[in-house]
């Protein structure tokens, strides 16, 4: 038998995944979920100008390795110039790229615990050594993270503005006055993934040059391009050069980046697709209050809801809702594990989870 010659790290690492899909799910199921409400996707759908660029975008030539056209436009969007943006296979990609310019083994890194998990992931994988403080009322606490790496002597800080798995938000103006206890030394890696679905003065008003922050954001979420895998990144010139030292150069297929540009142009849909977003958040809200629960205010493009009792009984909810076709998920660690976690959907896929819910909570209490 072949003895493959791995790294010792590579030795250590369990083989798992931050996140088990849906489609694992429906195969060992073997059945498709009725509502797909647990990924954070936009099921309002992309801009038809993207899926019609996507569909005409040339398929047999590789992708522009400088994604030179959407940089452009996205600079222009930005009110910034293209050395300032790199253009990478979602933010989960750019973390990647990230944690691999600045990480190595033993290096200290700082995050929330229960917060977003790609992150970690990609942190075991260069060897670093992963700080993590606790949520503070079920928001990440930057006050927290950046005292945490002043102490660990961090390389790289996690935060998510708004944030993933609670929907929770910090003014950005909040966010710019904890600043000042950063580190000189330590990046803050600001996951803006959310940003077009929160409420006005959510983003960081700090300017993109300043070297202290790289801000991460996508199309996955309000543009409605989550299969598309494009994300982007806002940093200091010096920052954006070293990733072209790192990163995939032919990561970003055409097909992605026409359907991207295409998309930040259709500045209409966008608006339109965020009106279906808060209408469904109120759905959703209401479908947990009339069930005894308790939506949190969310500004994302999901709703989460705090079942009134511990991680068990959470998880039973869960289950009773897979069981019944529909696809949610929750947080992994306590106290918020005794929320789960429901994404905006159509009003058919919310009279789904209307119709399913009130079984799953009677089944959970019974077990």
């Amino acid at each position: 038998m072949t003895q493959y010659r791995l790294t010792p790290l590579a030795r250590s690492l369990p083989a798992t995944v931050p996140f088990v899909g849906p489609e694992t799910q429906e195969r060992a199921r073997n059945r498709r979920f009725d509502a797909r409400l647990g990924a954070n996707e936009n099921v309002f759908g992309p801009s038809p100008h993207a899926l019609r660029a996507i569909a005409e975008a040339g398929h047999w030539m590789y992708g522009d390795p400088e994604s030179h056209d959407l940089r452009c436009a996205l600079a222009a969007h930005h009110d910034t110039t293209i050395d300032h943006i790199i253009v990478g296979e979602g933010i989960d990609g750019l973390l990647g790229y990230v944690t691999r310019l600045f990480v190595a083994p033993g290096d200290a890194v700082v995050t929330s615990d229960g917060a977003y998990p790609t992150f970690n992931y990609h942190v075991a994988g260069f060897g670093g050594a992963l700080h993590k403080v606790p949520y503070r009322d079920d928001h990440e606490d930057p006050e927290a993270l950046f005292a945490k790496a002043a102490e660990v002597d961090a390389k790289l800080v996690y935060l998510a503005n708004p944030d993933n798995p609670m929907g929770s938000w910090h003014r950005g103006s909040d966010i710019m006055s904890a600043l000042q206890g950063l580190p000189e030394q330590t990046v803050l890696v600001l996951d803006e993934a959310y940003v077009e679905t929160a409420p006005e003065g959510t983003a960081l008003p700090l300017a993109w040059r300043d070297p202290r922050v790289i801000r991460m954001r996508t199309f996955s979420k309000a543009y409605g391009l989550a299969g598309a895998r494009v994300g982007y990144a806002i940093a200091a010139p010096e920052l954006i050069t070293a990733f072209h030292k790192v990163r995939n150069h032919f990561g970003m297929n055409r097909a992605a980046q026409a359907g991207a540009l295409a998309a930040l142009e259709d500045q209409g849909w966008l608006a339109k697709v965020l009106g279906e977003i808060k209408n469904a958040r109120e759905g959703i809200a209401g479908i947990a209050r009339r069930n005894g629960l308790d939506p949190l205010p969310s500004a994302a493009n999901f709703v989460t809801i705090d079942c009134g009792r511990d991680g068990h009984f959470a998880k039973a909810v869960l289950d009773g809702l897979v069981a019944r076709g529909v696809f949610v998920r929750m947080p992994f660690v306590a106290p918020q594990n005794r929320c789960i976690r429901i994404s905006c959907g159509t009003p058919a896929q919310l009279d789904q989870v209307a119709n399913a819910l009130p079984d799953a909570l009677a089944e959970a209490t019974r077990s």
